[in-house]
Protein backbone atom coordinates (compact mmCIF):
# COMPACT_ATOMS: atom_id res chain seq x y z
CA UNK A 1 0.00 0.00 0.00
CA UNK A 2 1.28 3.44 -0.97
CA UNK A 3 1.90 5.97 1.76
CA UNK A 4 0.92 9.66 1.53
CA UNK A 5 4.30 10.68 0.21
CA UNK A 6 4.11 8.18 -2.65
CA UNK A 7 0.52 9.18 -3.46
CA UNK A 8 1.52 12.82 -3.51
CA UNK A 9 4.51 12.09 -5.74
CA UNK A 10 2.25 10.27 -8.21
CA UNK A 11 -0.17 13.21 -8.25
CA UNK A 12 2.65 15.66 -8.92
CA UNK A 13 3.93 13.53 -11.79
CA UNK A 14 0.48 13.17 -13.35
CA UNK A 15 -0.11 16.91 -13.08
CA UNK A 16 3.25 17.59 -14.68
CA UNK A 17 2.39 15.31 -17.60
CA UNK A 18 -1.02 16.93 -18.00
CA UNK A 19 0.53 20.40 -18.05
CA UNK A 20 3.20 19.45 -20.57
CA UNK A 21 0.87 20.07 -23.55
CA UNK A 22 2.30 18.80 -26.87
CA UNK A 23 5.96 18.04 -27.40
CA UNK A 24 8.61 20.74 -27.51
CA UNK A 25 8.58 20.92 -31.30
CA UNK A 26 4.84 21.60 -31.39
CA UNK A 27 5.10 24.28 -28.72
CA UNK A 28 8.03 25.82 -30.61
CA UNK A 29 5.93 25.80 -33.80
CA UNK A 30 3.07 27.50 -31.97
CA UNK A 31 5.40 30.29 -30.86
CA UNK A 32 6.97 30.55 -34.32
CA UNK A 33 3.50 31.21 -35.75
CA UNK A 34 3.20 34.15 -33.34
CA UNK A 35 0.74 32.29 -31.11
CA UNK A 36 0.73 31.71 -27.37
CA UNK A 37 0.00 28.21 -26.09
CA UNK A 38 -3.38 27.48 -24.54
CA UNK A 39 -1.94 27.56 -21.01
CA UNK A 40 -0.11 30.82 -21.68
CA UNK A 41 -3.37 32.31 -22.91
CA UNK A 42 -5.31 31.20 -19.83
CA UNK A 43 -2.64 32.51 -17.48
CA UNK A 44 -2.63 35.88 -19.25
CA UNK A 45 -6.42 36.12 -19.33
CA UNK A 46 -7.11 35.64 -15.62
CA UNK A 47 -6.13 37.57 -12.53
CA UNK A 48 -2.77 36.13 -11.35
CA UNK A 49 -3.08 32.88 -9.39
CA UNK A 50 -6.87 32.68 -9.65
CA UNK A 51 -7.34 29.90 -12.24
CA UNK A 52 -8.70 26.54 -11.03
CA UNK A 53 -8.57 23.83 -13.68
CA UNK A 54 -11.28 21.23 -14.28
CA UNK A 55 -10.37 17.94 -15.95
CA UNK A 56 -6.63 18.49 -15.96
CA UNK A 57 -5.97 14.74 -15.89
CA UNK A 58 -8.31 13.97 -18.78
CA UNK A 59 -6.87 11.96 -21.68
CA UNK A 60 -8.24 10.42 -24.87
CA UNK A 61 -10.66 7.50 -25.04
CA UNK A 62 -10.39 6.81 -28.75
CA UNK A 63 -8.35 4.52 -30.97
CA UNK A 64 -4.90 5.51 -29.75
CA UNK A 65 -2.99 3.09 -27.49
CA UNK A 66 -4.18 3.56 -23.92
CA UNK A 67 -0.65 4.23 -22.72
CA UNK A 68 -0.48 7.30 -25.00
CA UNK A 69 -1.45 10.36 -22.99
CA UNK A 70 -3.10 13.35 -24.64
CA UNK A 71 -2.40 16.02 -21.98
CA UNK A 72 -5.70 17.47 -20.71
CA UNK A 73 -7.06 15.92 -23.92
CA UNK A 74 -6.29 19.13 -25.88
CA UNK A 75 -8.61 21.36 -23.82
CA UNK A 76 -7.72 23.55 -20.85
CA UNK A 77 -10.92 24.21 -18.89
CA UNK A 78 -11.84 25.74 -15.56
CA UNK A 79 -12.79 28.84 -13.61
CA UNK A 80 -10.77 31.89 -12.61
CA UNK A 81 -11.22 35.57 -11.83
CA UNK A 82 -11.19 38.58 -14.14
CA UNK A 83 -11.38 41.96 -12.37
CA UNK A 84 -12.04 39.92 -9.23
CA UNK A 85 -15.15 38.23 -10.69
CA UNK A 86 -15.46 34.47 -11.38
CA UNK A 87 -15.44 33.52 -15.07
CA UNK A 88 -15.58 30.12 -16.80
CA UNK A 89 -13.25 29.27 -19.70
CA UNK A 90 -12.07 26.61 -22.07
CA UNK A 91 -9.06 26.96 -24.34
CA UNK A 92 -8.31 24.58 -27.20
CA UNK A 93 -4.71 23.35 -27.20
CA UNK A 94 -3.41 23.21 -30.77
CA UNK A 95 -0.22 21.49 -29.60
CA UNK A 96 -2.17 18.32 -28.67
CA UNK A 97 -3.76 16.55 -31.63
CA UNK A 98 -4.32 19.89 -33.32
CA UNK A 99 -6.69 21.03 -30.58
CA UNK A 100 -9.31 18.60 -31.89
CA UNK A 101 -12.46 17.64 -29.99
CA UNK A 102 -12.32 14.10 -28.66
CA UNK A 103 -14.97 12.17 -26.74
CA UNK A 104 -13.72 13.24 -23.30
CA UNK A 105 -12.93 16.74 -24.53
CA UNK A 106 -16.54 17.09 -25.57
CA UNK A 107 -17.76 16.20 -22.09
CA UNK A 108 -15.36 18.74 -20.61
CA UNK A 109 -17.03 21.34 -22.82
CA UNK A 110 -20.44 20.19 -21.62
CA UNK A 111 -19.20 20.44 -18.01
CA UNK A 112 -18.23 24.08 -18.59
CA UNK A 113 -21.72 24.74 -19.96
CA UNK A 114 -23.13 23.19 -16.81
CA UNK A 115 -21.02 25.47 -14.61
CA UNK A 116 -22.09 28.55 -16.60
CA UNK A 117 -25.76 27.57 -16.31
CA UNK A 118 -25.67 26.64 -12.61
CA UNK A 119 -23.45 29.39 -11.26
CA UNK A 120 -24.52 32.12 -13.71
CA UNK A 121 -20.98 33.18 -14.59
CA UNK A 122 -19.65 34.62 -17.87
CA UNK A 123 -18.04 32.19 -20.32
CA UNK A 124 -14.98 32.67 -22.53
CA UNK A 125 -14.03 30.26 -25.32
CA UNK A 126 -10.50 30.44 -26.76
CA UNK A 127 -10.65 28.60 -30.10
CA UNK A 128 -7.61 27.14 -31.84
CA UNK A 129 -8.54 23.67 -33.04
CA UNK A 130 -9.43 21.40 -35.93
CA UNK A 131 -12.96 20.45 -34.92
CA UNK A 132 -14.13 16.89 -34.18
CA UNK A 133 -11.45 14.20 -33.73
CA UNK A 134 -12.22 11.32 -36.04
CA UNK A 135 -10.40 8.73 -33.90
CA UNK A 136 -12.68 9.51 -30.94
CA UNK A 137 -15.99 10.85 -32.17
CA UNK A 138 -16.46 8.31 -34.95
CA UNK A 139 -16.06 5.47 -32.44
CA UNK A 140 -19.11 6.59 -30.46
CA UNK A 141 -22.79 6.57 -31.26
CA UNK A 142 -23.39 9.71 -29.27
CA UNK A 143 -24.10 12.28 -31.95
CA UNK A 144 -27.19 13.62 -30.22
CA UNK A 145 -25.33 15.35 -27.34
CA UNK A 146 -23.60 17.56 -29.93
CA UNK A 147 -26.98 18.85 -31.07
CA UNK A 148 -28.01 19.28 -27.44
CA UNK A 149 -24.85 21.28 -26.74
CA UNK A 150 -25.68 23.87 -29.40
CA UNK A 151 -29.24 24.15 -28.13
CA UNK A 152 -27.83 24.73 -24.64
CA UNK A 153 -25.63 27.57 -25.87
CA UNK A 154 -28.71 29.15 -27.44
CA UNK A 155 -30.61 28.85 -24.15
CA UNK A 156 -27.71 30.39 -22.20
CA UNK A 157 -27.59 33.44 -24.46
CA UNK A 158 -28.86 36.51 -22.64
CA UNK A 159 -28.38 34.83 -19.24
CA UNK A 160 -24.60 35.04 -18.86
CA UNK A 161 -22.19 36.86 -21.22
CA UNK A 162 -20.76 34.46 -23.80
CA UNK A 163 -17.45 35.65 -25.29
CA UNK A 164 -15.20 33.99 -27.84
CA UNK A 165 -11.77 34.45 -29.40
CA UNK A 166 -10.62 32.95 -32.71
CA UNK A 167 -6.89 32.49 -32.11
CA UNK A 168 -6.00 29.96 -34.81
CA UNK A 169 -7.88 27.46 -36.94
CA UNK A 170 -11.54 27.29 -35.97
CA UNK A 171 -13.60 24.84 -37.99
CA UNK A 172 -16.38 22.29 -37.61
CA UNK A 173 -17.77 21.94 -34.09
CA UNK A 174 -15.54 24.75 -32.81
CA UNK A 175 -16.75 27.15 -35.52
CA UNK A 176 -20.36 26.43 -34.58
CA UNK A 177 -19.61 27.19 -30.93
CA UNK A 178 -17.74 30.40 -31.71
CA UNK A 179 -20.65 31.58 -33.87
CA UNK A 180 -22.97 31.13 -30.88
CA UNK A 181 -20.90 33.44 -28.71
CA UNK A 182 -22.56 36.83 -28.17
CA UNK A 183 -19.36 38.84 -28.68
CA UNK A 184 -16.09 37.74 -30.24
CA UNK A 185 -12.60 38.78 -31.28
CA UNK A 186 -10.31 37.41 -33.99
CA UNK A 187 -6.52 37.45 -34.09
CA UNK A 188 -5.77 38.73 -37.59
CA UNK A 189 -2.49 37.12 -38.62
CA UNK A 190 -3.20 33.59 -37.34
CA UNK A 191 -6.93 32.88 -37.36
CA UNK A 192 -9.54 31.33 -39.63
CA UNK A 193 -13.23 30.72 -38.99
CA UNK A 194 -15.11 28.37 -41.31
CA UNK A 195 -17.52 25.43 -41.29
CA UNK A 196 -14.76 23.39 -42.92
CA UNK A 197 -11.12 24.21 -43.66
CA UNK A 198 -9.51 24.45 -47.13
CA UNK A 199 -8.92 20.64 -47.39
CA UNK A 200 -12.61 19.97 -46.67
CA UNK A 201 -13.63 22.62 -49.22
CA UNK A 202 -11.30 21.07 -51.82
CA UNK A 203 -12.68 17.57 -51.22
CA UNK A 204 -16.35 18.55 -51.20
CA UNK A 205 -16.41 21.28 -53.88
CA UNK A 206 -13.15 20.97 -55.82
CA UNK A 207 -12.31 24.59 -55.04
CA UNK A 208 -8.75 25.56 -54.06
CA UNK A 209 -8.81 28.36 -51.51
CA UNK A 210 -6.56 29.76 -48.81
CA UNK A 211 -7.67 29.93 -45.20
CA UNK A 212 -7.59 33.74 -45.38
CA UNK A 213 -9.87 33.81 -48.43
CA UNK A 214 -12.17 31.23 -46.88
CA UNK A 215 -12.65 32.61 -43.39
CA UNK A 216 -9.99 35.17 -42.51
CA UNK A 217 -10.54 38.47 -40.67
CA UNK A 218 -11.40 40.36 -43.88
CA UNK A 219 -14.30 37.96 -44.40
CA UNK A 220 -15.75 38.01 -40.90
CA UNK A 221 -14.92 41.56 -39.80
CA UNK A 222 -16.01 43.27 -43.02
CA UNK A 223 -18.43 41.00 -44.90
CA UNK A 224 -20.29 38.72 -42.47
CA UNK A 225 -19.94 40.86 -39.33
CA UNK A 226 -19.54 37.71 -37.24
CA UNK A 227 -16.66 39.09 -35.15
CA UNK A 228 -16.64 42.33 -33.18
CA UNK A 229 -12.91 43.09 -33.17
CA UNK A 230 -9.72 42.10 -34.98
CA UNK A 231 -6.38 42.31 -33.17
CA UNK A 232 -2.79 41.81 -34.29
CA UNK A 233 -1.81 39.29 -31.62
CA UNK A 234 -3.04 37.03 -28.83
CA UNK A 235 -2.16 39.47 -26.07
CA UNK A 236 -4.34 42.22 -27.57
CA UNK A 237 -7.25 39.82 -28.06
CA UNK A 238 -7.13 38.72 -24.42
CA UNK A 239 -6.92 42.34 -23.26
CA UNK A 240 -9.98 43.15 -25.40
CA UNK A 241 -11.93 40.36 -23.67
CA UNK A 242 -10.88 41.59 -20.23
CA UNK A 243 -11.94 45.14 -21.12
CA UNK A 244 -15.22 43.95 -22.61
CA UNK A 245 -16.09 42.12 -19.39
CA UNK A 246 -15.57 45.32 -17.40
CA UNK A 247 -18.66 46.77 -19.16
CA UNK A 248 -20.88 43.71 -18.69
CA UNK A 249 -22.71 42.45 -15.60
CA UNK A 250 -21.85 39.08 -14.12
CA UNK A 251 -25.14 37.79 -15.50
CA UNK A 252 -28.64 39.00 -16.38
CA UNK A 253 -29.58 39.00 -12.69
CA UNK A 254 -27.17 41.92 -12.13
CA UNK A 255 -26.93 45.47 -13.45
CA UNK A 256 -23.73 46.58 -15.22
CA UNK A 257 -20.89 47.68 -12.91
CA UNK A 258 -20.29 51.40 -12.38
CA UNK A 259 -16.80 52.92 -12.52
CA UNK A 260 -16.07 55.29 -9.63
CA UNK A 261 -13.35 57.19 -11.50
CA UNK A 262 -14.86 59.66 -13.97
CA UNK A 263 -12.64 61.69 -16.32
CA UNK A 264 -14.28 64.50 -18.28
CA UNK A 265 -13.99 64.27 -22.09
CA UNK A 266 -12.16 66.66 -24.38
CA UNK A 267 -13.28 68.16 -27.68
CA UNK A 268 -15.21 71.16 -28.98
CA UNK A 269 -18.50 70.02 -30.51
CA UNK A 270 -18.88 73.36 -32.32
CA UNK A 271 -15.62 72.67 -34.13
CA UNK A 272 -16.40 69.00 -34.86
CA UNK A 273 -19.86 69.27 -36.45
CA UNK A 274 -20.36 71.71 -39.35
CA UNK A 275 -23.72 73.47 -39.70
CA UNK A 276 -23.80 72.76 -43.45
CA UNK A 277 -25.74 69.47 -43.84
CA UNK A 278 -23.75 68.64 -46.96
CA UNK A 279 -20.41 68.72 -45.12
CA UNK A 280 -19.25 65.61 -43.33
CA UNK A 281 -17.51 64.91 -40.01
CA UNK A 282 -16.36 61.92 -37.95
CA UNK A 283 -19.00 60.79 -35.45
CA UNK A 284 -16.29 59.11 -33.36
CA UNK A 285 -15.02 62.58 -32.44
CA UNK A 286 -18.52 63.48 -31.24
CA UNK A 287 -18.68 60.33 -29.10
CA UNK A 288 -15.29 61.05 -27.57
CA UNK A 289 -16.35 64.62 -26.78
CA UNK A 290 -19.55 63.56 -24.96
CA UNK A 291 -18.73 60.45 -22.92
CA UNK A 292 -16.17 59.72 -20.21
CA UNK A 293 -12.67 60.11 -21.57
CA UNK A 294 -11.10 57.04 -23.23
CA UNK A 295 -14.09 54.87 -22.30
CA UNK A 296 -15.50 54.10 -25.77
CA UNK A 297 -15.11 50.43 -26.80
CA UNK A 298 -16.27 50.14 -30.41
CA UNK A 299 -17.78 46.89 -31.73
CA UNK A 300 -17.80 45.75 -35.38
CA UNK A 301 -15.94 48.88 -36.64
CA UNK A 302 -15.43 47.44 -40.14
CA UNK A 303 -18.92 46.01 -40.70
CA UNK A 304 -21.89 48.19 -41.57
CA UNK A 305 -19.55 51.14 -41.22
CA UNK A 306 -22.21 53.81 -41.82
CA UNK A 307 -23.28 52.98 -38.26
CA UNK A 308 -21.15 53.06 -35.11
CA UNK A 309 -21.94 50.84 -32.13
CA UNK A 310 -20.05 50.40 -28.88
CA UNK A 311 -20.02 50.43 -25.11
CA UNK A 312 -18.90 53.47 -23.17
CA UNK A 313 -19.49 55.28 -19.86
CA UNK A 314 -21.38 58.40 -18.89
CA UNK A 315 -20.53 59.63 -15.37
CA UNK A 316 -19.19 56.14 -14.73
CA UNK A 317 -22.38 54.35 -15.80
CA UNK A 318 -22.14 51.81 -18.63
CA UNK A 319 -24.19 52.81 -21.69
CA UNK A 320 -24.48 51.56 -25.24
CA UNK A 321 -24.06 54.04 -28.11
CA UNK A 322 -25.63 53.64 -31.53
CA UNK A 323 -24.65 56.46 -33.90
CA UNK A 324 -24.73 57.21 -37.61
CA UNK A 325 -21.41 57.82 -39.34
CA UNK A 326 -21.72 60.76 -41.82
CA UNK A 327 -18.34 59.88 -43.36
CA UNK A 328 -19.93 56.77 -44.95
CA UNK A 329 -22.87 57.32 -47.34
CA UNK A 330 -23.85 60.33 -45.19
CA UNK A 331 -24.94 57.87 -42.49
CA UNK A 332 -27.55 56.07 -44.63
CA UNK A 333 -28.63 52.68 -43.27
CA UNK A 334 -28.18 49.56 -45.42
CA UNK A 335 -28.57 45.85 -44.73
CA UNK A 336 -25.29 45.44 -42.80
CA UNK A 337 -26.08 48.48 -40.63
CA UNK A 338 -29.47 46.97 -39.81
CA UNK A 339 -27.88 43.65 -38.80
CA UNK A 340 -25.29 45.44 -36.72
CA UNK A 341 -27.90 47.56 -34.93
CA UNK A 342 -30.15 44.58 -34.18
CA UNK A 343 -27.39 42.51 -32.58
CA UNK A 344 -26.10 45.43 -30.50
CA UNK A 345 -29.56 46.45 -29.28
CA UNK A 346 -30.26 42.83 -28.29
CA UNK A 347 -27.04 42.66 -26.24
CA UNK A 348 -27.78 45.95 -24.46
CA UNK A 349 -31.32 44.82 -23.73
CA UNK A 350 -30.20 41.41 -22.42
CA UNK A 351 -27.69 42.91 -19.98
CA UNK A 352 -29.67 46.00 -18.87
CA UNK A 353 -27.40 48.54 -20.60
CA UNK A 354 -29.07 51.91 -21.33
CA UNK A 355 -29.04 52.93 -25.01
CA UNK A 356 -28.07 56.37 -26.31
CA UNK A 357 -28.79 57.17 -29.95
CA UNK A 358 -26.86 59.89 -31.83
CA UNK A 359 -28.80 60.44 -35.04
CA UNK A 360 -27.59 61.94 -38.29
CA UNK A 361 -29.04 59.93 -41.16
CA UNK A 362 -30.78 60.66 -44.47
CA UNK A 363 -32.69 57.38 -44.04
CA UNK A 364 -32.50 53.83 -45.34
CA UNK A 365 -30.55 53.14 -48.52
CA UNK A 366 -32.53 52.47 -51.66
CA UNK A 367 -31.65 51.14 -55.11
CA UNK A 368 -31.13 47.66 -56.55
CA UNK A 369 -28.04 46.80 -54.51
CA UNK A 370 -29.64 47.95 -51.26
CA UNK A 371 -32.72 45.86 -52.02
CA UNK A 372 -30.55 42.81 -52.60
CA UNK A 373 -28.83 43.45 -49.27
CA UNK A 374 -32.30 43.41 -47.65
CA UNK A 375 -31.95 46.89 -46.19
CA UNK A 376 -35.65 47.07 -45.29
CA UNK A 377 -35.75 43.62 -43.70
CA UNK A 378 -32.64 44.14 -41.58
CA UNK A 379 -33.66 47.70 -40.72
CA UNK A 380 -37.06 46.45 -39.53
CA UNK A 381 -35.38 43.70 -37.52
CA UNK A 382 -33.38 46.39 -35.72
CA UNK A 383 -36.56 48.39 -35.15
CA UNK A 384 -38.18 45.24 -33.76
CA UNK A 385 -35.32 44.81 -31.28
CA UNK A 386 -35.61 48.47 -30.33
CA UNK A 387 -39.34 48.06 -29.67
CA UNK A 388 -38.69 45.04 -27.43
CA UNK A 389 -35.70 46.52 -25.56
CA UNK A 390 -36.66 47.17 -21.93
CA UNK A 391 -33.80 49.56 -21.12
CA UNK A 392 -33.56 53.34 -20.72
CA UNK A 393 -33.39 55.04 -24.10
CA UNK A 394 -32.00 58.54 -24.75
CA UNK A 395 -31.97 60.26 -28.15
CA UNK A 396 -29.93 63.14 -29.57
CA UNK A 397 -30.67 64.36 -33.10
CA UNK A 398 -27.47 65.99 -34.30
CA UNK A 399 -28.34 66.94 -37.87
CA UNK A 400 -30.45 64.79 -40.24
CA UNK A 401 -33.21 62.50 -39.07
CA UNK A 402 -35.19 61.58 -42.15
CA UNK A 403 -37.86 58.94 -42.69
CA UNK A 404 -37.62 55.38 -41.42
CA UNK A 405 -33.90 55.80 -40.81
CA UNK A 406 -34.72 58.45 -38.20
CA UNK A 407 -37.29 56.14 -36.61
CA UNK A 408 -34.73 53.33 -36.43
CA UNK A 409 -32.38 55.71 -34.60
CA UNK A 410 -34.97 56.00 -31.79
CA UNK A 411 -36.89 58.92 -33.22
CA UNK A 412 -39.70 60.75 -31.47
CA UNK A 413 -42.02 58.72 -29.19
CA UNK A 414 -39.85 55.61 -29.12
CA UNK A 415 -40.27 55.44 -25.34
CA UNK A 416 -37.12 57.39 -24.55
CA UNK A 417 -36.49 59.23 -21.30
CA UNK A 418 -35.43 62.30 -23.24
CA UNK A 419 -35.30 63.36 -26.88
CA UNK A 420 -32.85 66.21 -27.46
CA UNK A 421 -32.22 68.13 -30.65
CA UNK A 422 -29.18 70.17 -31.60
CA UNK A 423 -29.52 73.61 -33.18
CA UNK A 424 -27.96 72.04 -36.31
CA UNK A 425 -30.74 69.43 -36.66
CA UNK A 426 -33.30 68.90 -39.40
CA UNK A 427 -36.46 66.78 -39.40
CA UNK A 428 -38.43 65.50 -42.34
CA UNK A 429 -39.77 62.34 -43.91
CA UNK A 430 -37.48 63.24 -46.83
CA UNK A 431 -34.74 65.83 -47.45
CA UNK A 432 -36.23 68.98 -49.07
CA UNK A 433 -34.63 68.38 -52.48
CA UNK A 434 -35.79 64.74 -52.55
CA UNK A 435 -39.28 65.73 -51.38
CA UNK A 436 -39.60 68.33 -54.12
CA UNK A 437 -38.46 65.86 -56.76
CA UNK A 438 -40.82 63.16 -55.47
CA UNK A 439 -43.93 65.36 -55.31
CA UNK A 440 -43.34 67.89 -58.08
CA UNK A 441 -40.96 66.16 -60.46
CA UNK A 442 -43.34 66.11 -63.41
CA UNK A 443 -44.50 69.72 -62.94
CA UNK A 444 -40.90 70.90 -62.69
CA UNK A 445 -40.00 69.07 -65.88
CA UNK A 446 -42.96 70.63 -67.75
CA UNK A 447 -42.49 74.19 -66.39
CA UNK A 448 -41.02 77.06 -68.42
CA UNK A 449 -38.14 77.50 -65.96
CA UNK A 450 -37.53 74.09 -64.28
CA UNK A 451 -34.46 75.19 -62.34
CA UNK A 452 -36.13 78.28 -60.88
CA UNK A 453 -39.24 76.29 -59.91
CA UNK A 454 -37.08 73.64 -58.24
CA UNK A 455 -35.18 76.26 -56.20
CA UNK A 456 -38.43 78.00 -55.18
CA UNK A 457 -40.01 74.76 -53.98
CA UNK A 458 -36.87 73.67 -52.13
CA UNK A 459 -36.79 77.05 -50.37
CA UNK A 460 -40.47 76.65 -49.44
CA UNK A 461 -39.96 73.15 -48.01
CA UNK A 462 -36.76 74.20 -46.24
CA UNK A 463 -38.87 76.60 -44.14
CA UNK A 464 -40.39 73.52 -42.53
CA UNK A 465 -36.96 72.02 -41.85
CA UNK A 466 -34.55 72.75 -39.00
CA UNK A 467 -35.20 72.04 -35.31
CA UNK A 468 -37.78 74.71 -34.50
CA UNK A 469 -40.83 73.54 -36.50
CA UNK A 470 -40.45 70.19 -34.73
CA UNK A 471 -40.00 71.92 -31.38
CA UNK A 472 -43.09 74.07 -31.96
CA UNK A 473 -45.14 70.90 -32.44
CA UNK A 474 -43.49 69.28 -29.39
CA UNK A 475 -41.87 66.55 -31.47
CA UNK A 476 -38.69 66.93 -29.45
CA UNK A 477 -38.30 67.53 -25.73
CA UNK A 478 -35.83 70.37 -26.19
CA UNK A 479 -33.50 72.10 -28.63
CA UNK A 480 -30.06 72.46 -27.08
CA UNK A 481 -26.65 73.92 -27.74
CA UNK A 482 -24.36 70.99 -28.65
CA UNK A 483 -22.11 71.89 -25.72
CA UNK A 484 -24.96 71.09 -23.29
CA UNK A 485 -25.22 67.48 -24.50
CA UNK A 486 -23.17 65.68 -21.86
CA UNK A 487 -24.84 67.42 -18.93
CA UNK A 488 -28.35 66.90 -20.29
CA UNK A 489 -27.72 63.23 -21.06
CA UNK A 490 -26.21 62.65 -17.61
CA UNK A 491 -29.26 64.18 -15.90
CA UNK A 492 -31.63 62.14 -18.08
CA UNK A 493 -29.67 58.96 -17.37
CA UNK A 494 -29.90 59.63 -13.63
CA UNK A 495 -33.65 60.03 -14.04
CA UNK A 496 -33.93 56.83 -16.10
CA UNK A 497 -31.96 54.77 -13.58
CA UNK A 498 -34.65 55.53 -11.00
CA UNK A 499 -36.56 52.64 -12.55
CA UNK A 500 -33.98 50.24 -11.14
CA UNK A 501 -36.13 49.65 -8.08
CA UNK A 502 -36.29 45.90 -8.37
CA UNK A 503 -33.85 43.06 -8.95
CA UNK A 504 -32.88 42.57 -12.62
CA UNK A 505 -33.71 39.35 -14.45
CA UNK A 506 -33.26 37.86 -17.93
CA UNK A 507 -35.30 39.56 -20.63
CA UNK A 508 -38.17 37.47 -22.08
CA UNK A 509 -38.03 36.87 -25.84
CA UNK A 510 -41.25 37.24 -27.81
CA UNK A 511 -42.50 37.42 -31.36
CA UNK A 512 -41.09 36.56 -34.77
CA UNK A 513 -38.31 38.88 -35.91
CA UNK A 514 -38.41 40.05 -39.57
Amino acid sequence: MKDHKQLYSELVQRRKTAESQGNKDKIKRQHKLGKLTARERVNLLFDPGSFQEYGKLTSHSGQLPKEDITPADALIAGVGRIHGRPVCVFAEDATVMGGSVGHNTFWKRMRMQEIVRQERVPFIGLFDGAGARASDMSSTAEGSPIISQHLDWARLSGHSPLLGAVMGACAGLSALELTQMELSVMVGPTSMLAAGGPPVVKTSTGVDITKEELGGPNVHAKITGMVDKVTNNDEAALEFIRKLLSYLPQNAWYYPPRCDVVVEPEGDLWQIVPTDLKKSYDMRQVINAIFDRDSFLELKPDFGDALITGLTRLDGHVVGVIANQPLVRSGAIDGPEGQKARKFIDICSAYHIPLISLADTPGVMTGPEAERRASLKHGLAAAYSLAMADVPLLTVVIRKSFGFGGALMAGYRAGQTVSLTWTTADFSSLPPDAAVEAFYGQQIKESEDPENMRKTLIKKYSAFAGPYPAASQFKTDDVIDPRETRERLALALELALSRRNKSPAPVPKYGVMP
